[in-house]
């Protein structure tokens, strides 16, 4: 059985509003905002078997995880750990962020692009003037904290109460991204990310869902202050009846079956009020029915189909359950689920070619986007496999890291290029289900792709 962890960002601070960095520093507290949203988690989260709950001892984070644990009927302890504070800024604590942009502007520039070279000139408490790295100095934190905390809540269900800096780390280290990736994912105000470890730290890990929002009246986490540029949506065609019997479909063109209709219809209505301008889907009908029910509500906007968006192809596995793949082809299902960047499907592909024209289809479309005479939000449908594909290529992570991100049929990831397609993208959020089911988790079918 896995170990859960759900992650949650402090709510609204005093200095979130004012545009101060916080850091170590705790003259920062919760706004009337802030409270309301911990209420709004403490709510989302009620009926989940909570075995244990950590948090910073910040009074922001401290005051959240208070006001979450009130809202649950079966309060668990809570651990007040050192290591869960934000990322230490030394210099910069309690500044705006456009003084430091002004004063500072070589080291700002490498805080947004270049973090892990972010260096400040600390004096330590015997008067020596020595080189702090900030960013590099949470990492090494974040892979103490899971390191101290894992072991002992093995199979159990985890909550963890932090902020920004601190739960990216922790969210990076776990699935092996770096330092220099800090900037990468983003972790709004009281948004809540699940994260599946098969064991300790370093086992394989799956990030269930990241920087949900939905529970505070918010479908998509808004954009980072002050960035401008393209927003994608991400979204896995709803279930087929292929899915639900766990069989391998592949490329075999199997349209929605009553539940994906279903998810078609919620994921719908989830982004009616979203102001969609483009749309392109895989051909194949699963997806394709999926986006035109999207679309149903954007009528001015014309859906493009993208072949090298289709799904990966299984060759001799599609049409097949697991049972029967595992003894036409003794040891490659094992292979698969284990090292899945190492299996050639047998007259089919690999996880390189899907790789390949999965990201020059989405190259292409960010570039599209980005040369639209009216920029807006551009809506792509497509397929697990190629989601997976998209969302690893986002965060700088190859094929053998294909089952870090979970996609659930009908669910919603956002990607944002503030600079466009040469600059970093930043994964807003990934694998929102909350419109499907109406919880945290996501409870669609784990059928095959």
């Amino acid at each position: 059985m896995p170990t859960r962890v759900i992650l949650v960002r402090h709510g609204e601070s005093s200095y979130n509003v004012e545009r101060r960095v916080q850091g170590y520093l705790d003259e920062s507290t919760l706004t009337e905002t802030g409270k309301t949203m911990a209420q709004q988690v403490g709510i989302a989260l009620r009926g989940l078997p909570i075995d244990i709950a950590y948090t910073s001892p910040l009074q922001r984070a401290k005051d959240t995880a208070d006001i979450i644990l009130a809202q649950l009927s079966d309060s668990p302890l809570l651990k007040v750990t050192e290591s869960l504070k934000e990322i230490n800024l030394a210099l910069w604590e309690g500044l705006l962020f456009s003084d430091i942009e002004e004063k500072h502007p070589e080291q700002y520039r490498q805080w947004r692009e270049a973090p892990d070279q972010l260096c400040m000139q600390v004096t330590d408490a015997e008067g020596r003037v020595q080189d702090y790295y900030p960013v590099q100095s949470l990492y090494e934190r974040a892979q103490q904290v899971w390191r101290e905390i894992l072991p002992n809540h093995e199979g159990q269900t985890l909550l963890i109460v932090g902020h920004s800096g601190i739960n990216r780390a922790l969210i990076n280290t776990a699935i092996g991204l770096t330092a220099e990736q800090y900037q990468v994912i983003n972790q709004a105000n009281c948004a809540i990310s699940v994260l599946n470890f098969a064991a300790g730290f370093g086992s394989p890990v799956q990030i269930e869902s990241l920087n949900q929002t939905a529970h505070l009246g918010q479908p998509l986490p808004n954009p980072r202050k002050g960035e401008q540029g393209v927003r994608l949506l991400l979204v896995r065609h709803g279930e087929t009846q292929w899915n639900r019997e766990k069989r391998f479909q592949g490329q075999i063109d199997v349209p929605l079956n009553e539940t994906g209709r279903l998810q078609g219809e919620q994921v719908a209505q989830f982004l009616k009020s979203i102001p969609l301008r483009y749309a392109v889907s895989s051909p194949l009908l699963r997806p394709k029915q999926t986006a035109e029910m999207i679309l149903h509500y954007h009528p001015t906007v014309n859906l493009e189909l993208e072949a090298d968006l289709k799904e990966i192809s299984h060759g001799l596995w599609e049409g097949k359950l697991e049972a029967e793949i595992a003894a036409d082809f003794p040891g490659m299902l094992e292979q698969w689920q284990t090292a899945p960047e190492t299996v050639q499907m047998p007259e089919g592909e690999n996880l390189q070619d899907v790789w390949k024209r999965a990201i020059a289809a989405w190259n292409r479309i960010v570039q599209t986007a980005m040369e639209r005479p009216e920029r807006g939000i551009t809506l792509v449908v497509a397929h697990d496999a190629i989601n997976k594909a998209i969302l690893c290529h986002v965060v700088g992570l190859g094929p053998e890291s294909f089952w870090r991100f979970k996609q659930g049929n009908g669910a919603v990831s956002v990607i944002d290029y503030p600079m466009g397609v040469a600059g970093k993208p930043i994964l807003q959020a990934s694998n929102i289900t909350a419109h499907l089911a109406g919880g945290v988790l996501d409870q669609t079918a784990a059928g095959a792709l």
